[in-house]
């Protein structure tokens, strides 16, 4: 079998497992956050936070609730980070710096899992467990529970309540990612993946001396890692190395469980709102995005030419022979079209066009089809600004699911969309042109420059993910980052919520001859054409300067 038809077909098995798990899951979370009633763990819960589950909330009293949530989540982790030493289970690691204990507790509170760090070689096994695993489930329990409030805005009328955010974040974890997680890591153990508390060994012979290995809970870390659309490895190698990712099987697994919540979560939204069709339509714009992106990638990586391309039958460089071209490119396109971050591959070694296609996936927003929750709301927004352009065309007032888009939702709206853009920008100007920043390029020229727009991306865009070849744990880089993953996250929140509770407030207005029909394939081209474009006029230039000069050198 080629490496192309084993590419292909290893897509067209992931395809058929997402359909198969598409609707069962996405009834079943429709249910969760539809639901009246509390199971008794979450009841105990509730006691010990002190909440009301049953307290609606107005969109202020919700954005306090993620706010403040957040807050306590990134100064205990800062703080069991810089306590490390003195900790139970530490392996001996010193605690933290404080600029990458900053970094790395905003990093995994925000979903970012940016790593300037060798986890294998400065996290112990609590720092691992109570701190990073515990916030891959809760961080990516407030994404969901904003795309639930944003839902919902769209689902009621006449009230500015959205919900409850304690019950969100809690059903979130409870009902759905624990379940998932549990099962997931028992598949990971029966693939290989390692599920130990051991200490540190010393293995092997390599040039004269020997290679030291600790063990950990790496494959119950992996798995919400992957569901959560979380990623921070255990390991500085990722999901390359093979205690995370042992087979060709399971780097596929692991692409399904990034897909999962993301593609699912489209039907919870049509089942919520009352038309299933318009979860057909946000799922039909995300996957074609999505396949679209994977062909772009394999096309690039397969058929460059040079005797190094024909002996590996396309780029290898980079790649780990036991994925191939195939499941890597496959896995580099999903990691950055959703705010997961892991990697199975170096991608500073793909074509120049192929790291190109990464930077594009982050920068369209995460959305095709995203992180958990966030890459729902990021849609609905785009699907607000394609109506709002419909519109102009025809000289008819928006509509989207009953609701007039007017001048404060196209505000917020926009608002939004240029949140990202502006950080991503902003900071890679900065540090390009100030002399420290630039020391910590491994590459010049265009390259060099990719790795630094990169960075920014990743971090503003909360992936995660690296290009690689940057030395990032400098203070500068910790820092700016880590401002860009905070505010990155939080400040396109304040937006969705906003929205949400304006779009709460209205009447529903009913659907005439002159609607436009947001569930038919001409919206869906319509907002596909919507969101390449934008991102295309907002980021063409700095790609100009890296991936796309590279890849015509």
């Amino acid at each position: 079998m080629g490496p192309v038809l084993a590419g292909v077909l290893q897509l067209l098995a992931l395809t058929a497992a997402l359909a198969l798990a598409y609707k069962p899951l996405g009834t079943y979370m429709a249910k969760v956050y539809s639901s009246d009633k509390h199971l008794r763990v979450e009841k105990w819960i509730y006691k010990g936070i002190g909440a009301d589950p049953d307290t609606e909330m107005r969109w202020p009293a919700y954005l306090r609730g993620v706010l403040a949530f957040s807050l306590v989540g990134v100064l205990f982790l800062y703080a069991l980070q810089r306590l490390q030493g003195v900790l139970p289970g530490s392996l001996g690691f010193a605690a933290i710096d404080p600029d990458q204990a900053f970094n790395t507790a905003v990093s995994f509170v925000t979903n970012t899992n940016w790593q300037s760090y060798y986890g294998e070689q400065a996290m112990g096994h609590v720092v691992q467990t109570a701190g990073l695993a515990v916030q891959n489930f809760v961080s990516a329990a407030v994404g969901i529970a904003v795309a639930v409030a944003l839902v919902r805005g769209f689902a009621r009328s006449r009230t500015g309540e959205l919900g409850n955010f304690w019950a969100d974040l809690v059903r979130g974890v409870v009902r759905i990612l624990v379940p998932l997680a549990a099962v997931a890591a028992v598949v990971l153990v029966a693939c290989g993946a390692i599920q130990n508390f051991s200490g540190i060994h010393e293995v092997g012979q390599f040039l004269g001396g020997t290679q030291q290995w600790n063990g950990g809970a790496v494959a119950s870390q992996e798995a919400i890692k992957e569901i959560g659309t979380n990623g921070g490895g255990y390991f500085n190698a990722n999901s390359a190395h093979p205690f995370e990712n042992p087979t060709p099987f399971s780097n596929l697994f692991e692409i399904f469980l990034i897909l999962l919540i993301p593609f699912s979560i489209t039907r919870t939204f049509g089942l919520m709102v009352g038309s299933v069709k318009q979860g057909y339509a946000i799922l039909a714009t995300m996957a074609t995005i999505w396949l679209g992106f994977v062909a772009l990638m394999m096309w690039t990586e397969f058929s460059h030419h040079g005797p190094a391309f024909e002996l590996a039958n396309g780029a290898m460089e980079g790649k780990e022979v036991r994925f191939g071209i195939g499941g890597s490119s496959i896995f580099a396109v999903s990691t950055t079209l959703t705010s997961t971050g892991a990697v199975d591959s170096f991608h500073s070694s793909f074509t120049g066009l192929g790291g190109g296609i990464t930077m594009l996936g982050m920068m369209l927003g995460e959305i095709a089809p995203g992180g958990v929750g966030s890459g729902l709301y990021g849609m609905l927004i785009m699907a607000i600004i394609a109506v709002f352009i419909a519109g102009l065309m025809v000289g008819r007032t928006p509509e989207y699911l009953g609701k007039k888009i007017g001048s404060r939702e196209i505000k917020l709206a926009a608002c939004y969309i240029l949140i990202t853009p502006a950080l991503v920008l902003v900071f890679t100007a900065f540090a390009m042109a100030l002399p420290t920043p630039a020391n910590s390029m491994t590459n010049t020229g265009a390259h060099g420059f990719s790795e630094i727009l990169y960075a920014y991306t990743s971090g503003a865009n909360n992936n995660g993910s690296a290009f690689a070849g940057l030395n990032a744990d400098t203070q500068w880089f910790n820092t700016t980052i880590g401002l860009a993953m905070l505010l990155g996250r939080f400040l396109p929140m304040v937006f969705v919520l906003a929205l949400a509770g304006s779009l709460a407030e209205q009447k529903p207005v009913p659907a005439t001859a002159g609607t436009l029909r947001t569930d038919k394939p001409l919206y869906t081209g319509l907002l596909v054409g919507t969101i390449i474009i934008i991102t295309g006029l907002t980021y063409f230039p700095a790609l100009a300067l890296g991936p796309l000069a590279e890849g015509l050198a």
